[in-house]
């Protein structure tokens, strides 16, 4: 098997996984219970909460941890908005958020707020002119994914941080693709809050956190809950939490940018090669892509049969965000940057992670090449 779909998820590593274990087995009691038990498992929660502070250059007390990504955006945008309705109901996303930012948004529209969405350039970049026309001064909230799942393009968070100084909004980021690849701690530093996941960066599953900006007033948006400072309720995943903390603390010297960076070259020169140009990348300029995630379309091949003729022969690939998978329509990516339906249906996503090699992309290059081949025949 060959596996290109690490923005999907990725392998526990496994110092992670031992981590898991040995919390599993040696501070199962609940943090909550006011005995020894629970006194030692509470003291292990929060030297978590500290070093996944420390990592990101937050106060510890912003942290409240989740089971992933999608819970983090769900306890964000509700939670910002609930706090801020009393100054308006206007609610700002982009076009290309994760499936649970577009959720959670969609509840909010029914609680009667008003939402925008923003489309992106065709880099792939949120629109900057369309997002400073679409604040009001009933406007809120506003999320903006850092890194793009789908074809992982770096978004300009500190130049909307600018444009929304003075103008009192609460800004929320999803960083679940960026952590652990980039460093975050001037990104965070600039935010009102974010969500991270442990399941992206070789950490198990189930586990991840929301971050809310304690001088910011964001209040919880369900009312007596007793865990994560009120912000969810529940026992806590404490192994899950400490294999995370583990993963992001190996994660944390970024060493495997440089890397994936050269890998990326390496690909697209293959492709160039087998393809003869006949096919399509999306993505940013320099400095606003991440080299890990790789969105493209070969012309002329819709992207799922691409998919399921890779894995027929042992390679995994996706055509988007897994949260998508199996809904109509192209990728929200595409559809943000205006690309039209028969483009967008040809879309596959290819995603490099530590376990890539340059024998491994070879065989992908080849593979690809070969399955055109087949569907011109054809």
């Amino acid at each position: 098997m060959l596996y290109f779909d690490y923005a999907s998820t990725t392998p526990v590593d496994p110092e992670s996984l031992q981590v898991y274990v040995k919390v599993s087995e040696d501070y199962w009691g609940n943090p909550s219970s006011l005995h020894d038990a629970g006194g030692k498992a509470q003291l292990l929660l929060e030297n978590c909460r500290k070093r996944l502070g420390d990592l990101l250059g937050v106060p510890a007390e912003g942290i409240s941890f989740t089971s992933g990504g999608t819970e983090g955006n769900h306890l964000a945008l509700l939670s910002l908005a609930f706090s801020y309705q009393k100054k308006g109901k206007h609610i700002i996303v982009s076009g290309a958020e994760h499936s649970s930012i577009h959720s959670a948004a969609s509840f909010l529209d029914k609680e009667g707020f008003r939402v925008t969405k923003i489309p992106f350039t065709s880099e792939g970049i949120i629109d900057l002119k369309a997002l400073e026309e679409a604040i009001t001064d009933e406007t809120t909230v506003l999320s903006v994914c850092h890194v793009n799942g789908e074809i992982g393009t770096i978004q300009p968070l500190l130049e909307i941080k600018k444009m929304l100084n003075g103008k009192d909004i609460l800004f929320h980021s999803d960083m679940v693709q960026s952590f652990g690849k980039l460093d975050l701690k001037e990104a965070a530093s600039i935010v009102d809050s974010l969500t991270i996941s442990s399941h992206k960066i070789y950490g198990p599953k189930g586990a991840g956190a929301v971050y809310f900006h304690p001088a910011s007033d964001i209040r919880p948006f369900l009312p007596h809950q007793t865990h994560e400072h009120g912000f969810r309720g529940g026992t806590v995943n404490l192994p899950a939490i400490a294999g995370f903390v583990s993963a992001a603390v190996k994660a944390a010297p970024f060493e495997d940018y440089r890397r994936i960076t050269e890998m990326r070259s390496f690909f697209l020169n293959k492709l160039d090669r087998s393809m003869d140009g006949d096919y399509t990348i999306y993505g940013g300029q320099s400095g606003h892509q991440l080299p890990h995630v790789i969105g493209l379309g070969i012309n002329g091949v819709e992207g799922q049969w691409l998919m399921l003729e890779c894995n027929r022969k042992g390679i995994h690939i996706s055509t988007g965000s897994a949260c998508q998978t199996g809904k109509q329509g192209i990728p929200k990516t595409l559809a943000a940057m205006g690309i039209g339906a028969r483009a967008g249906k040809e879309f596959i996503r290819i995603s490099f992670g530590r376990g890539t090699t340059h024998g491994q992309i070879e065989e992908l290059a080849a593979v690809l090449s070969e399955i055109r081949r087949e569907a011109y025949i054809s």
